[in-house]
């Protein structure tokens, strides 16, 4: 395929190139394993000393194909497809991390993400400090401890809708050893690639916009390539010497700018599972072909309903950052000058009641659990997404009673207001 291609072409292309007389569609391999003729060249292949493929579970062709065309979106050097975005986070970090380390994350993050963090990963050793992302790099610094191995924060988050200060996240990571790691679901690499602001790895829930229409769960990491864990090699043993499972071989020097992806793959999928299989491949690579055409009218409706809420006298507060007076702006016009996403939280006047007959008097616009597909939705944070947590981590995770989320979808836009407008007469 042709270098320097448009983002809009490489959602179209990207992954996938048949050759004469082969299907123009992405083919479903929908089979478990692969044959081979030759013994030998099938213990090559799990010795990882030749490419190929023998059993879905470390790699398939429909897979890597969705895998190599959101790398290509995200310039990366290769990706690894997740059965949920969960499981890609969960992955991104267990890749780096064993019992004992440690991680400094954002605490504005997803209430799953906070759980899994701050909880599950406790359970298996590795422990993570939750710092304000608006804070200084000063008080940022503080957090980070001799173990610990990783930076973690969300482009923009859920629900909160705040941005990351990329470059301000990269530059404290780099300046500790660390890479960064960001998950990008929210402002896809249509409106924003962490890469270029010196993030090192990043993680999607190809659930939401790279989908689009909530047909299939499923998860990405993407590695830069531009870490060099060699520079780092005590703090990073699983990459840096010998795995014994494989015959005592070290990824770095067999795979270079590939090493981390590779250990994902052969290691962690081959002992852990949580791939996805081949059809929800297939789908997710349909919802991606027209990304680039849905974040725009998504971005296009978001921004016409925060100007509708912010001038309603019965909406305590809008937070989107497509708005002038939000105070977040300036970094959005930096990272997200194309648009953010369909995304935005706001309150309405009065209490968690209030909130909550104001979104069972919506009509066209559903209560469900998800976010960012093509119909417009809506969630209660404090009572749904994020109940598992205390009201303190609630306040930690800039997560208000009162806060709705609200994902703009692309239907009409009037229809959107209409529905919000005969909501809020109901108050």
């Amino acid at each position: 395929m042709k270098k320097n291609l448009k983002t809009a072409t490489l959602c179209v292309h990207a992954g996938y190139e048949p050759k004469n007389g082969e299907p123009r569609q992405l083919p479903i391999i929908q089979s478990t394993t692969f044959k081979y003729d030759d013994s030998d060249e099938m213990a090559m292949l799990f010795d990882l000393k030749k490419e190929g493929y023998f059993y879905t579970r470390l790699q398939n062709p429909t897979n890597d194909a969705v895998a190599k065309k959101i790398a290509a979106l995200e310039g990366g050097v290769g990706a690894m497809l997740t059965s949920s975005g969960q499981a890609a986070n969960f992955y991104a970090i267990f890749n780096i991390c064993q019992a004992g380390d440690h991680f400094v994350t954002s605490n504005e993050i997803y209430g799953g993400t906070y759980n899994l963090f701050g909880v599950t990963l406790k359970k298996l050793g590795i422990e993570c400090t939750f710092v304000n992302q608006e804070a200084s790099e000063e008080e940022i610094q503080k957090a980070f401890r001799p173990n610990t191995k990783l930076l973690f924060g969300e482009t923009i988050s859920n629900p909160g809708c705040k941005i990351l200060d990329i470059e301000k996240f990269a530059k404290i990571a780099h300046k500790n050893g660390v890479p960064l790691i960001i998950d990008n679901t929210f402002a896809t690499p249509v409106n924003c690639r962490p890469f270029e602001w010196g993030c090192d790895i990043i993680t999607h829930s190809t659930t939401k916009y790279m989908d689009g229409h909530a047909t299939q769960v499923g998860g990405c990491i993407v590695d830069s390539g531009n870490f060099n864990w060699n520079d780092y090699a005590e703090k990073y043993p699983g990459l840096t010497t010998p795995d014994e499972s494989y015959h005592g071989l070290t990824y770095t020097k067999a795979f270079g700018k590939l090493a981390y992806t590779t250990k994902l793959v052969s290691q962690l999928m081959r002992d852990l599972g949580s791939i996805p299989g081949p059809q929800n491949s297939f789908l997710l690579n349909l919802g991606l072909e027209t990304l680039h055409l849905r974040m725009r009218q998504h971005c296009a409706n978001a921004q016409k309903v925060a100007e509708f809420l912010e001038k309603d006298e019965r909406v305590a507060w809008v937070n989107y950052p497509g708005l002038k007076s939000n105070p977040q702006y300036e970094l959005g016009q930096k990272y997200l000058p194309n648009g953010s996403c369909g995304v935005m939280a706001f309150g309405v006047k009065g209490d968690r009641e209030t909130a909550v007959k104001f979104m069972d008097s919506l009509q066209l616009i559903s209560i469900v659990t998800h976010v960012a597909d093509a119909k417009t939705c809506v969630l209660h944070p404090a009572s749904h997404t994020h109940r598992q947590l205390s009201e303190e981590q609630l306040r930690e995770a800039g997560i208000a009673p009162d806060l709705i989320r609200l994902s703009v979808g692309i239907e009409d836009v009037d229809d959107i207001l209409n529905d919000i407008k005969q909501a809020l007469d109901k108050l």
